[in-house]
């Protein structure tokens, strides 16, 4: 009896280390789920949109802190959404605030089909009227700021009321172009739109990405969720953003409003940067592209 008793000290001794060794795991796991939900998140910048503020290639801390972090909204490296839920945020988002954000989708998309996030500036919030005219953006009447690395690629203008070329515009059959955009009013919750045959395809998508179906009726009634409807009442508030670099950036004058509730945070500094058109398997190559120039860089 005694020795089966010091048998089994002896493997509750031996079992320590690798309990304690699980404990340290779910330990570092765990800390690393919070960190990563609520507080800090890395970020890597996959196109040009917000150069010079932000190059391709740059790595990001993003403070998801400041906005109200949020649990993770799908499971990593897939398209599939989780459920997901948010913090308090220490404050509301601004006007010129650079933001990272879950893509809402592209115009005619009711749901992005690919989770991914984007990185813009909030040019415009909820209730703000923005226009964009000769590439100068205005904001409830005035022109608002100006970031410190606005690019253009040339100095030529699409003239007002030529309607993009591409069909490219938000909202679908506006006469508007990525030079010359606008007037329009950023939707707040509450809201209230008058709804019509005219205005129908207008506002269809973004019905849709409130979770309901509208739809038109035979003969010109606006349908919501199956029910005949004059009017639409907004759900959320919404914000109006752009990329630093104007020409060669897809944004909400391509496809529409960001969702207040989309919002991720805001990024703080570039922490590793190199090309991101060589693959990783190019490891020499890619290591000898690395921007130190741009590693520390704080970002406005």
């Amino acid at each position: 009896m005694e020795k089966s008793a010091k048998s089994n000290k002896e493997d509750e001794h031996k079992k320590q280390p690798l309990k304690d060794f699980f404990k340290d795991v779910v330990f570092v796991f765990g800390a690393f789920f919070v960190l990563n939900s609520f507080v800090l998140a890395s970020f890597e910048v996959p196109t040009g949109s917000m150069e010079r503020e932000i190059m391709a290639g740059d790595f990001l801390f993003v403070n998801k802190f400041i906005y109200g972090g949020t649990t993770p909204r799908s499971i990593p490296l897939t398209n599939i959404r989780l459920p997901w839920f948010r913090l308090p945020a220490l404050r509301d988002v601004r006007r010129g605030d650079v933001i990272v954000f879950e893509f809402p989708g592209q115009r005619e998309e009711i749901r992005s089909k690919e989770f991914l996030y984007y990185l813009k500036r909030a040019m415009a919030l909820s209730g703000d009227t923005i226009q964009v005219k000769n590439r100068v953006v205005y904001v409830n009447g005035e022109q608002a700021p100006l970031p410190r690395n606005i690019t253009f690629d040339g100095t030529n203008i699409m003239p007002d009321g030529i309607p993009d070329p591409y069909g490219r515009i938000f909202p679908p059959g506006a006469p508007y172009n990525e030079d010359n955009w606008g007037p329009e009013v950023v939707p707040s919750q509450g809201d209230v739109i008058p709804l019509s045959r005219e205005n129908f395809e207008r506002w269809r998508v973004f019905i849709g990405r409130e979770g309901h179906n509208a739809s038109l009726l035979p003969d010109g009634t606006v349908a919501i969720d199956g029910s005949p409807a004059s009017a639409y009442t907004v759900q959320s508030d919404y914000i109006f953003g752009m990329g630093d670099h104007r020409d060669n950036s897809l944004d909400s004058r391509f496809w529409g409003f960001i969702p207040r509730e989309n919002l991720v945070g805001t990024p703080m500094i570039v922490y590793w940067s190199w090309d991101p058109n060589i693959h990783l398997t190019n490891f020499f190559a890619k290591l000898a592209t690395i921007k130190f120039g741009r590693i520390g860089t704080i970002i406005r």
